[in-house]
């Protein structure tokens, strides 16, 4: 059974959420058809490009993303209360930014000025688009629509090209944070189409690891969001720490197997309070053994609870490993 997106996505609070986006029947429409042999490719390109220029608009931070074949996963903190602090002038120019005045099939400037100033004219209209600037939903509707129109155009065909809802977990404590975004991260290399970070192409892994070869002094601040520059939005964590743990969770035996690693286990796993196998099961676990959030066993019973359930799945699954609290890492 679904649930109602206002009952888990507090439309008034900050929070952390896992989002995935799937393109209908899982066609591979972003990547090789195994029929045609016709590829795609070059559409997770736009899927990425139109999701890091959307960061910059709405009041959110990504803090991971993966852009597969036929799927993609975003790990983002939205903040609806940070379009208050914006003026009136930011709110108009960022909508418009968003959905500019289009004349003869391009951008026209003058047109885009005019409709900047009939939106701050207009209180209701203003009062309007700053609440929508805060919402998850419109920015996954900004994220899909224009790429499936761009991909109907290309194919000369209509339809469908994701499915009809995305999928959307609420990550309840920093190490569901951590967790879920590791697992976006390996996306590629537990699906076998990359063998290491610095080859997983349209991940945030690759472009952390750009960042930093640009500017190595990056590496020992605190892990914060790919678009904003690193305040108080951060996680407990170096930029630096969370490379070298994703780097060592890629080293994992294949799921469904449990064996030895190439590598000693990371000294950040301890900062964290996690053993190996927690790690592993909850990073692993992220879309089969949790469904509409994720955290420790304690915090989704808070959560079902506020959502009018007796139980999310998930629970018991983190009931066998009781959740330690995240320590601050250098």
């Amino acid at each position: 059974m679904t649930t109602a997106r206002s009952q888990l996505v507090d439309a008034e609070a900050p929070g952390f959420y896992h989002c995935i986006s799937r393109c209908v029947r899982r066609a591979f429409l972003c990547g090789t058809d195994p029929y045609s042999g016709v590829s795609y490719e070059h559409r997770r390109g736009w899927v990425e490009a139109r999701l890091l220029e959307l960061a910059d608009i709405f009041a959110l931070g990504v803090y991971a993303y993966a852009v597969m074949t036929n799927h993609v996963h975003v790990v983002l903190r939205i903040d609806p209360t940070a379009v208050f602090a914006w003026s009136d002038d930011e709110v108009a120019e960022r909508w418009v930014r968003l959905f500019p005045a289009i004349v003869n099939g391009e951008r026209d400037d003058a047109a885009c000025r005019i409709k900047a100033q009939g939106i701050q004219g207009n209180p209701d209209r203003l009062a309007t688009c700053r609440e929508r600037l805060g919402s998850l939903g419109w920015f996954m509707k900004s994220l899909s629509e224009p790429i499936a129109r761009r991909a109907n155009r290309e194919d000369a065909c209509t339809g469908r090209f994701w499915e009809g809802r995305y999928k959307c977990q609420a990550l309840l404590d920093e190490a569901a944070v951590l967790s879920c975004m590791s697992y976006v991260d390996l996306n590629p290399i537990r699906a076998g189409v990359a063998k290491t970070l610095e080859t997983s192409e349209h991940t945030s892994a690759l472009k952390r690891i750009e960042t930093l070869r640009a500017t190595p002094g990056m590496a020992k601040r605190p892990l914060a969001a790919i678009n904003v520059v690193p305040d108080r939005d951060v996680l407990p964590i170096s930029t630096q720490a969370y490379l070298e743990l994703i780097d060592w969770t890629a080293r994992l035996v294949r799921e469904g197997k449990r064996g030895s690693i190439d590598t000693a286990e990371p000294g950040i796993l301890g900062k964290l309070g996690l053993s190996e196998r927690q790690w592993h099961e909850q990073m692993l676990g992220t879309e089969k053994r949790y469904w509409r959030a994720i955290g420790s066993a304690q915090a989704l019973i808070e959560k079902a609870a506020a959502i009018g359930q007796t139980w999310l799945k998930g629970i018991g699954n983190a009931q066998r490993f009781p959740g330690a609290r995240i320590k601050c890492v250098a």
